[in-house]
């Protein structure tokens, strides 16, 4: 019996977190014990090396905006675990979340006792509260973003109105592959039959793989700078102005909420797909809704400003297609200003190429320092042996106290500096709790 809140995550954080054999098999009987909660709604599916997130809020706000209200699962969790599971942008209360974890939980054991590899994984088990928690409120629309990969991922039991793939990057690679091709395939297996898909900027051998699925399965494939396009309006702006065209929208311009250039691309996949949805269930186009609901979203730990001067960044670039975005960003909108950047980085992550992306440019200064890290298995990077290989315009410094490095940083900072935190999703949530009035 779960009653408590602490109990409900100590149950759920304290479940395996994978198997030796991916399959969906599991997962399927899982929801079949539970009522298969996840019938009878409406999906758009979500994966990508990175932009999910982002795209996710962006697709949110513009759908709230048109009038719908909208579900939403995304991963991982900045502050509270409640920020995976949605309604309206609004987090399940600690109360819905005890009560579904204990009617889970009932099942897990009991597929704990007949299966032969053991019950669910931990995702499994956010993926199937989730499910529970949005069969109860019944939203018009459940924005679905997938763990890791897409074929053998927990949320890949539906059929979505409209897939997307954001990105496909190097991540995962235990788990996905070690060629872009690989990790592309993975992804592709959120492509269902006869359902449009929209693409983000792929890699050729990626982009190579997403069309042969989409044709397979008889997708209708949309991809960025093909059936749509985006431009930043004018250069050197954190806060991009945007032109879009596609589909039935033509000059249609707009300030993005989220920081960052490349937020211009996921925004471009983000109202494709929401143009694509709407006309599906026979919504008419908005276009003040959309443009309403871009300048209004927010995201945490992606770019999020949490103090205007001097200008303090907490962004969770934590893998190595994320870091080339930020660089892209600071040599496009902070050539002019001395960035300091705090970064650490976990362990199982190319920390070596990350760190040497952010000392390639001329006006950072690094500092380096450790976190506590998701768990045990999953230490911080020591990054000060790295830091002294790495050439760099001003030297790499190293703090292993991060609380410590970000109070030197901070002393320093004139009005016109900008202080980035980056390297990990984990450690931004650290980092965010010195800003929780924010």
């Amino acid at each position: 019996m779960i009653s408590t809140y602490e109990e409900a995550l100590n149950f759920i954080h304290g479940r395996t977190q994978f198997k030796k054999i991916p399959t969906l098999k599991r997962m399927r009987r899982f929801l079949a014990e539970l009522g298969n909660p996840q019938d009878g709604l409406k999906y758009i599916h979500v994966t990508g090396t990175n932009g999910k997130g982002s795209t996710v809020a962006m697709m949110r706000s513009m759908l709230m905006n048109s009038g719908l209200n909208v579900g939403s699962f995304t991963s991982p969790f900045i502050t509270r675990f409640n920020e995976r599971i949605e309604y309206n942008a609004e987090q399940i209360s600690d109360a819905d979340l005890t009560r579904l974890t204990d009617r889970v939980a009932r099942v897990v054991a009991k597929l704990d006792d007949e299966l032969e590899e053991g019950g669910p994984t931990e995702f499994e088990i956010d993926t199937a509260i989730m499910f529970c928690y949005m069969q109860e409120k019944q939203p018009d629309v459940v924005l679905l973003e997938v763990g890791i990969g897409g074929l053998y991922d927990s949320t890949n039991v539906i059929v979505p109105e409209v897939s997307v793939i954001t990105t496909v990057g190097w991540d995962h690679m235990k788990y996905l592959g070690n060629t872009l091709a690989a990790i592309a395939t993975q992804k592709a297996g959120i492509i269902k039959q006869d359902r449009p898909v929209v693409i983000g900027k792929l890699a050729s051998s990626a982009d190579a793989v997403i069309r042969v699925t989409a044709e397979e399965k008889q997708a209708r494939l949309y991809a960025l700078d093909e059936e749509f396009t985006a431009q930043k309006l004018s250069q050197h702006e954190f806060f991009a102005g945007i032109k879009y065209q596609g589909l039935s929208l033509s000059n249609f311009q707009c300030k993005l909420g989220l920081g960052g250039d490349y937020q211009v691309e996921n925004a471009a996949v983000a109202i494709t797909a929401v143009q694509i949805f709407l006309d599906r269930i026979g919504l008419p186009l908005d276009r003040s809704a959309l443009k309403n609901g871009l300048n209004e979203t927010r995201w945490p730990g992606r770019l999020e400003v949490v103090n205007d001067a001097p200008l303090v960044l907490l962004d969770g670039a934590h893998n190595l297609p994320g870091i080339q975005a930020l660089v892209q960003t600071i040599k496009d909108d902070f050539a002019d200003r001395d960035v300091y950047l705090l970064v650490a980085i976990l362990a199982d992550k190319q920390y070596d190429l990350m760190l040497g992306e952010l000392a390639s440019l001329g006006n950072v200064h690094i500092t380096v320092t450790h976190f506590a890290g998701p768990g045990p298995k999953r230490p911080s990077a020591d990054l000060a042996t790295i830091g002294e290989e790495i050439p760099s315009r001003y030297p790499i410094e190293t703090n292993d106290n991060w609380q410590l490095a970000f109070q030197n940083i901070a002393s320093q900072l004139s009005e016109d500096d900008a202080l980035i935190i980056t390297g990990s999703l984990y450690f931004i949530s650290d980092v965010r709790k010195l800003f929780s009035d924010n």
